[in-house]
């Protein structure tokens, strides 16, 4: 690749250089690619085929001598002098995308606000919070599914926010949003079960023979409580898999076996008895939910007011 000359570069806050009168359209195409982590996820935001995304990256790599991305298997890696760039590039930009017109503005009214997470999470915590917003005119278009598939999504354009139960990769902005507690819990049959059993006193030997329900075939939350608690791995597997957390309620209510639950979604099971506690751990486990925000989403003024108004509910939490 050809180097630039000092007579074809000029600084930019002292720092890396870039080719001046840099065509606007390849650094936003630039910023997309950055942002979203791949020249495929960025056609999308930019309304561009992946090809034409690809070859205005090689133009601006050519204008500026050096190379902006290291190309991976899967999406690329964002070279030293990108970073550089786009400290520099992105607040100008977005603030430009938002004169520009506030493509997320449609005749004077704000856009509806995309936001995706789990089903659950979404039903007992999110849209409660939001309900006053809906009720100033705020729309919203609510997606529900798993955490990897909804951040691409995202990161293809699909969704302004998303609540996410594990921090995202890349340079996403993520806000730490709230911990939530897991708990082991049964239907109180079998919590007397466990009780009585001979080895009460080792919760991992007294419910082995206590069927257990889980959402996923490879038990992601009871294993997680297992190896935090106990410090072991799980040996069990699952009686009965159901599609979410929703059923795995259910049927652990129902008396079909135990589990373990956002205490979000089993705190009033157990608050009127059609649940009971197996452990009460000194230090039970918490697992983060994240905000996460698409770039530019800003310029839609009802994705900032949802972004503080979960903040805000989610100190409660």
């Amino acid at each position: 690749m050809k180097n630039a000359t000092p007579e074809e570069t000029v600084s930019l806050s002292g720092r890396e250089r870039i080719t001046p009168h840099v065509d606007l359209n390849l650094l936003r195409t630039f910023l997309a690619v950055y942002r979203s982590g791949s020249f495929t996820g960025a056609a999308p935001l930019l309304g561009l085929s992946q090809p034409t995304v690809t070859a205005q990256i090689r133009t601006l790599e050519q204008q500026t001598g050096r190379e902006l991305f290291t190309r991976l298997p899967r999406g690329v890696e964002p070279t030293p002098l990108a970073h550089d760039l786009a400290d520099q590039v992105a607040g100008p930009l977005d603030a430009l995308a938002a004169l520009e017109g506030r493509s997320d503005v449609l005749g004077g009214q704000a856009a509806p606000v995309h936001l995706a997470g789990p089903s659950e999470l979404l039903c007992t915590r999110v849209l409660p919070a939001l309900a006053p917003l809906v009720a100033e005119g705020v729309q919203l278009r609510v997606t529900q599914g798993l955490p990897e598939p909804l951040m691409d999504d995202l990161r293809a354009g699909h969704h302004d926010l998303l609540i996410a139960t594990r921090r995202p990769r890349g340079r996403l902005a993520a806000l730490p949003l709230a911990d939530e507690e897991y708990l082991l819990v049964a239907a109180p049959s079998w919590a007397r079960h466990v009780e009585e059993h001979p080895s009460a006193e080792d919760i991992c030997t007294a419910v082995r023979d206590v069927p257990l329900v889980t959402y996923a075939e490879d038990l992601p939350i009871v294993r997680r409580y297992w190896r935090t608690v106990f410090g072991k791995q799980l040996s069990a597997r699952a009686a009965v898999t159901v599609p979410n957390l929703y059923a795995v309620v259910s049927a652990v209510t129902a008396g079909a076996g135990y589990s373990v639950l956002p205490r979000s979604l089993c705190e009033e099971h157990l608050a009127d008895g059609r649940l009971a506690l197996l452990h009460e751990p000194v230090e039970p486990p918490l697992n983060t939910l994240f905000l996460v925000q698409r770039p530019g989403s800003d310029a839609n003024p009802d994705v900032v007011r949802v972004r503080d108004r979960l903040q805000h509910a989610a100190r409660t939490w």
